[in-house]
This record gives C-alpha cells, sequence and structure tokens, in this order.
C-alpha cells in the first residue's frame, strides 16, 4: 500500500514520542492535547491532510510553530505507515477509527513492533475490548516476562468515547462544571470561590475545599475556572498552586480556584447495612385493581361462610367439611340425592358461586396480562416531578449519561423521538419518565416534561440543530435553568456558548463535542498511568498525577511541607492500600463510578485506565515524612511534573509493599474517619 510522508514529515519524529492514528474529531482533539497541554511530540497516521473528516483540520496543528506535530499519509495504516510514524521507538499509540476490527488490527501490528508499547484504544464493544485489553496484557508478560516487573509500562487500555465523556456531561448538569478529574472513586472538581468562603467552617463533607490550587489576579472572581478556558483570557496575578502563608493577610474577596470533591464513595457497611426487601403482598396487590381485590374477598368470604354453614349442618371434622364445600365449589362433588334438603341447598350455593367464580378468574387473568405490559411500558413523567434533569436523547451518549445519573440517584424526565433508540430499553427496564417525541416538531414537549420545575437539561442528540433549538426554548420558559449541550464543531459551540452567558448572565450553559470530553482520557492513558487528567485555569493547566517515592530525591525522606514547591507541584494525598490488598486502577475522565461511572477500576466497559491508586487520604499532615513504599497523588504544573518524573530512578520497578503504618493527622474525603498519628520528624 502506498505510503508517503507529510511535508513536515515523519523524519522529526523522536524516541518515546505519541502515535496518534485516525482521521476524526477525536484524533485532532487528542493530538491537541497531547501537544498543549503535555507538550509532546506527536505523530499522527492519516489518509490525507487535504480530505477526509478531519485532514484539514489535523494539518492546522501541522502549520502551528507552537505544536511538535507531524504527519505520516497512508490509506492504511499497516506496517510501512507505523515505522514510517516511528512506533518502534514511540512510548505510546492511539487508535481512534470507529472501526473495532481495524483498530484490533493495527493494535496487534503495533505490539508486534514495539512490545514496549502503551496502546490506547477506542472500541464500541465493550466485551471484544475487554478480551483485547487482557489478550495484549497478557502477550507482553509471556513473551517478555522482565516486562511484568513494571519496569516498563506497556499497558493496554480500551476506551469508549461515550463512556469517558458521560462523567463530565453528568457534571456539567448536576454542579455545572466539566472540568473533573477521578480519583480514590470520587470525581474531583476545580471550583472558583473567595478566600473568604474558602475558609469558612462548616461546609459540607463533600464540598470541603481539599486544597487551594490557585491565586486569581485580583479583580477575578465570581466565574468558574472552565469559564477562563472558554475565554482563553489571562492575566498578571495568577498564582499556581500558592504556599499557605500566601493566603494570609488577602482580601476575603479575592478569588482562588480550589479542588472539591463532588461525588463521595459510598460503601456499603455489612455492620449496618440492610438486606433487601423481598417482594410482599402488598407488591402482589399491584397487580390487580381495588376493584377485582374486593370481588376475591367477597368471593372467599362465601365460601368460608359455606363451609362453617355446612360443618354446622354435618357436625364432624371442621377440615373434612371445608373439603365437602369445595368439591361443590368446583361443581366436582356428587349430588346429594339422598341428602337432608339443607344439604342440598347448600351445595347448589356452593354451585352457583363457583358459576360466579368463572369470571372473576378471567378478569385476573386479562388483568394481570395488563398490569405487567403497563410495568414494561414506558412512564409519563409524574405530576408532582421536581428537581429532575431532562435527558434529550437516548442515543450512545444519552444511554451512559442516563445510566450514571440513575446510579446518583438523580430524578430524569427522557426525551427520545425514536422507539428503537439505544436507551429506550434502560428507561424501560428502570421505570425512567420518558417521552417519545420530537422536541423540533412538538412545542409542548418540554413543557410535558416538566422543564419548569427540573435543575437542568442535557441536549444530547447528534443533531446540533435540535439541541440548541432545544436549550432556546428551555432557556425561554425558564432562564436561569442551566444547560449542558452536545455540539460537535468548535467555532459554533463557542459562539453559541459566549452569546447565552451574554444573554442569560445568572445561568450555566456547556456546549461541548463528546470528542472534546474524551480527548483527556485518551491522552491521560497515553501518558502513562501515573496521570489521572488535567484541569485548565486561565491559560495554564495542572496536571494531576501518582508518583512513587522511591528513589524521588524531591520526596523521599522530605516532609509533606518540605516536597512543596510553589508554583511546580504540592503533595495531595497518599495512597493507604495494605500491603495485601490489590490496588484497583481508578477510572479516568470517564468512567463511571463505574467500573465508569464505577468507582474501582475498568473491567473493560470502557472507562479509562489510569494510575495504580486504591484508597486515599487526604488533606496530610505536613509533618508527615514520605516513606519509600509511598506513593502520592499530587498536583503539579507541566513543568513540574517534568521535573518530578526527570528525577525518579528509570530503573524504579515501582513501590515496596512492605507493611508500613498509616498516614498521621490524614482524613479521608468524605465521611472517612481520621487515620491514626505517626512520630513526626523531629525538629532540628
Amino acid at each position: 500500500m502506498e505510503t508517503m510522508d507529510s511535508s513536515v514529515g515523519a523524519s522529526a519524529t523522536r524516541r518515546g514520542h505519541m502515535v496518534v492514528c485516525g482521521d476524526n474529531a477525536l484524533a485532532q482533539r487528542i493530538t491537541r492535547e497531547l501537544a498543549t497541554v503535555y507538550e509532546q511530540h506527536v505523530t499522527v497516521v492519516l489518509p490525507s491532510l487535504r480530505g477526509g473528516d478531519h485532514g484539514p483540520q489535523i494539518a492546522a496543528l501541522l502549520g502551528d510553530p507552537a505544536l511538535s506535530v507531524t504527519a505520516v499519509e497512508a490509506r492504511v495504516p499497516d506496517d510501512a505507515a507505523l515505522r514510517r510514524a516511528g512506533v518502534e521507538e514511540a512510548a505510546a499509540l492511539a487508535l481512534t477509527s470507529g472501526d473495532d476490527q481495524l483498530n484490533v488490527h493495527i493494535a496487534l501490528r503495533a505490539r508486534r513492533l514495539n512490545p514496549q508499547l502503551r496502546l490506547v484504544i477506542r472500541m464500541f464493544n465493550r466485551t471484544l475490548g475487554d478480551y483485547l485489553e487482557k489478550l495484549l496484557d497478557r502477550a507482553v508478560e509471556v513473551v517478555h516476562p522482565e516486562m511484568a516487573a513494571g519496569t516498563v509500562d506497556a499497558s493496554t487500555t480500551v476506551l469508549s468515547d461515550s463512556d469517558t465523556a458521560a462523567p463530565s456531561l453528568v457534571a456539567a448538569a448536576v454542579v455545572g462544571s466539566d472540568k473533573i478529574v477521578s480519583a480514590d472513586g470520587m470525581l474531583l472538581r476545580a471550583k472558583e470561590r473567595t478566600l473568604g468562603t474558602v475558609s469558612r467552617p462548616g461546609g459540607r463533607g463533600d464540598r470541603e475545599p481539599l486544597c487551594t490550587l490557585a491565586l486569581l489576579p485580583d479583580g477575578r472572581s465570581g466565574r468558574a475556572p472552565e469559564d477562563a478556558a472558554e475565554d482563553d483570557t489571562d492575566g498578571p496575578g495568577l498564582v499556581l498552586l500558592p504556599d499557605d502563608t500566601e493566603l494570609r493577610g488577602l482580601s476575603p474577596s479575592r478569588g482562588a480556584v480550589v479542588l472539591e470533591a463532588i461525588t463521595p464513595r459510598h460503601r456499603p457497611n455489612p455492620a449496618t447495612g440492610r438486606l433487601p426487601r423481598l417482594p410482599g403482598v402488598h407488591d402482589l396487590a399491584k397487580l390487580f385493581s381495588p376493584r377485582l381485590r374486593y370481588s376475591l374477598g367477597a368471593m372467599a368470604l362465601l365460601v368460608t361462610v359455606l363451609a362453617a354453614l355446612n360443618w354446622r349442618l354435618r357436625g364432624g371434622n371442621p377440615l373434612h367439611s371445608s373439603y365437602l364445600t369445595l368439591l361443590d365449589f368446583l361443581a366436582i362433588n356428587e349430588p346429594n340425592v339422598n341428602e337432608p334438603d339443607a344439604h342440598q341447598v347448600l351445595q347448589l350455593l356452593a354451585s352457583f358461586a363457583g358459576l360466579m367464580m368463572l369470571p372473576l378468574l378471567l378478569a385476573v387473568v386479562l388483568e394481570s396480562y395488563g398490569a405487567f405490559r403497563k410495568a414494561t411500558s414506558l412512564r409519563a413523567p409524574p405530576r408532582g416531578l421536581t428537581g429532575h434533569i431532562v435527558l434529550l436523547g437516548l442515543g450512545k451518549v444519552g444511554t451512559r449519561v442516563l445510566d450514571r445519573l440513575l446510579e446518583l440517584d438523580i430524578p430524569v424526565v427522557c426525551i427520545e423521538r425514536d422507539i428503537e433508540a439505544r436507551g429506550i430499553a434502560l428507561a424501560r427496564s428502570r421505570r425512567v419518565p420518558t417521552l417519545i417525541a420530537d422536541v423540533t416538531e412538538d412545542d409542548g414537549v418540554l413543557e410535558e416534561a416538566r422543564i419548569k420545575r427540573s435543575r437542568a437539561l442535557l441536549a444530547l442528540t447528534s443533531d446540533d440543530g435540535t439541541n440548541l433549538e432545544a436549550a432556546l426554548y428551555a432557556r425561554q420558559v425558564k432562564p436561569e435553568l442551566r444547560v449542558a449541550m452536545r455540539l460537535f464543531d468548535d467555532e459554533f459551540a463557542l459562539t453559541v456558548y459566549r452569546t447565552l452567558r451574554a444573554t442569560y448572565p445568572l445561568a450555566q450553559t456547556r456546549s461541548r463535542s463528546v470528542s472534546a470530553l474524551a480527548a483527556p482520557a485518551f491522552a491521560g492513558a497515553m501518558m502513562g498511568r501515573q496521570v489521572l487528567g488535567a484541569i485548565p485555569v486561565g491559560r495554564r493547566v495542572l496536571v494531576f498525577a501518582a508518583v512513587d517515592v522511591r528513589g524521588n530525591p524531591l520526596l523521599e525522606g522530605r516532609t509533606v511541607a518540605e516536597a512543596f514547591h510553589r508554583d511546580a507541584w504540592r503533595v495531595l494525598a497518599l495512597d493507604v492500600t495494605r500491603p495485601d490488598e490489590t490496588r484497583p486502577r481508578p477510572q479516568g475522565p470517564g468512567d463511571d463510578g463505574t467500573p465508569p461511572p464505577g468507582p474501582a477500576g475498568s473491567t473493560g466497559d470502557g472507562t479509562a485506565h489510569t494510575a495504580g491508586v486504591g484508597e486515599l487520604a487526604w488533606r496530610l499532615h505536613p509533618g508527615y515524612v514520605l516513606r519509600p513504599s509511598d506513593r502520592v497523588v499530587l498536583a503539579a504544573t507541566r513543568q513540574g511534573l517534568a521535573t518530578l518524573l526527570a528525577a525518579a530512578p528509570a530503573d524504579d520497578a515501582g513501590p515496596d509493599h512492605s507493611p508500613g503504618p498509616a498516614v498521621p493527622d490524614a482524613r479521608r474525603v468524605p465521611g472517612e474517619s481520621d487515620v491514626p498519628d505517626l512520630p513526626r520528624r523531629p525538629g532540628p
């Protein structure tokens, strides 16, 4: 297959660079993320820079002198194209095609060319992705057992763009922010607050700031850090990772960016947990109408009275009399020809009661069938519903967002025009109120979804016009409504955002594309498992990473206070997983409390595999001494993280798992008990 280099050529590739394979919005955004946020050299493999889906947009990145981006043009990424892109010397490869089979083929080729390569693969089939991930990781362990010791990160990460974007979209609807990082099963966000509110005691446990990330310039307050990223503005006086002493004596109205936990980890407590309630008579009674239940009760009472009269006349055993009455009721007893007149009358009455039972049995069958059909049908929004989220679109992205919202126990009303959409089955099984309608044709759909009493609107269809029309209509109905839209075009999204923010300054509006929300997770996975994510503050970026202390002179043997460097890095938390425990890998910005949103790692369901972090202890005591066996989570600037990683030994095989004491004066967040104290480093 013919392959050629671009004019900016693959000759400029460097050892340890990044390779991105694809010609789509996700590939373009991953390339930009790696080149701008992490300042990496990136080589893009795509069919053409002059055509295709996003060839011209990627070509614009090549022409930017501030970015280190090259390209290799190849109709099919075969072995020759991968070699020209420098896969044999690359650190990571991202496969972003929408064709799962093509991605699998390229992944197998790349793993053969470079066994030490980190692979990040976009897959729609999550089951196939799970098998592929295990297969490629096992291939590395079998063929190169020395890599299993952890000296080389040759991991395989399978991601889905919809799964990784879902948490950000949920966060935008719930708390008005989509700049989040996932660690220890929690979603962490950067929130702009004033110093007066930061230091105010008595806040909620899951809203207490974990630390101060940045000190904003004078006169900049009242907006979220993602707003600054939208405007691409910055000013003198912005201080990243300030010292706590700098915050003292400043005006309480001075703006600051703090790190907050927005979703606590809920763990079942065996001591206080309750067993799930079994279905009782009350649940079964819902199958039948009250009139039918009253009729059945009256029939049972009549049979009981007849059985009592039969026992009174015949005497003897009451059970035998009841048995004879039931035989007469079912018309299977012999006629009482030679019996007294009273016995014959009772038999006739029991037979008439049996005849009356036939239509009741038919009614039971019909009502139970109707109840089951109603249980499997789509619910209408209840009249008294309030504080819910209106979700427009139940496609691939909408389904994942609905699943996340249900995990958070947030009431949802869905709107979808296609009865065969992917998420209809989930909405039906979870009894979510759903309207089958087109918002562009029916003006009363949003009113029927109780938009006036809702807390947010999530417009996630694949049509930009539909999403925008729904958002504008909702703005007219409820101007202060929080809105998050899915828009594909960057220029269009930015224009819509600025216009709506200027028109409705008191409302929160977010316009994002799935590829834009998923790109940070893909880029973070390419950077290695130590990178959890990045949050922009103005024109600068803070990177969150998990770093081993062993062998790093900038961390090992130092206290938390001594390991802090202003405008470079700050230690935020400590991994307190016990030595005999297996450390789960947390999700990336996508992954669900689940496994995404689930809280404890990925099982091939499309969530991001990142650093090997288990349980984290936050708010460490400044006097705690970092030991060689420790692993810390820190926030750093790009240059600060590069300095830290450069100081670490190259042959580090991972943290020592020898047992050790817990963290002193650290507090789990949120709602965890304090950890025991340790002796601190003695003073000089």
